[in-house]
């Protein structure tokens, strides 16, 4: 599972940093075969209901994340294959893990650009408006993730790196 799972998020991260989108084929093959790995490896029930709820999770909390178009389609689709191999409480691992280096990546993309201090200022304009009940990219073009204002990372690469990193963590302390 771990094999197919890293050769998911490589593919996904290549095409996001060469076409800054994840095809569909990817994630959708992504999600059928963690379905049926899952399946297959496990009693029919439980391997099915643990990919199922790992689809769900990663699904429902992206889908949050792109409502508030702080997240892209292809990156629902392939949290959701990961999810679907990974179960949920690994999805959250990896999802944790890769909004950290995301984080980290973000700010040194940000120090790199001299752009600390606009930066530092649209996180308190989305704190404001998140206080307010509104979404912060209706008034400010730049904080949404679709617009070509934004300052953006391939998310596809930061998943793909989130996942790699997660997978040696969970190797090394398995012991």
């Amino acid at each position: 599972m771990e094999a197919v799972l890293l050769a998911l998020v490589v593919a996904a991260a290549v095409f996001d940093i060469l076409y800054r989108r994840i095809p569909n084929w990817l994630t959708v093959s992504g999600v059928v075969i963690g379905l049926a790995l899952n399946t297959f490896l496990y009693p029919v029930w439980p391997g099915l209901r643990f990919s199922l709820v790992g689809l769900g999770a990663a699904f429902l909390v992206n889908l949050v994340l792109f409502a508030l178009h702080a997240r892209g389609g292809g990156d629902v689709k392939l949290m959701s294959a990961i999810g679907a191999m990974a179960g949920w409480e690994n999805w959250l691992g990896i999802f944790a893990v890769a909004a950290i280096l995301g984080g980290l990546m973000a700010l040194l993309m940000t120090a790199a650009r001299g752009r600390v201090k606009s930066t530092l200022w649209n996180v308190g304009f989305i704190l404001s408006e998140m206080m307010k009940g509104r979404p912060a990219y209706l008034r400010k073009e730049e904080l949404d993730v679709k617009s070509a204002k934004a300052f953006r990372l391939p998310a596809g690469f930061v998943i793909a790196l989130g996942t790699v990193f997660f997978l040696v963590l969970a190797a090394r302390f398995a012991r």
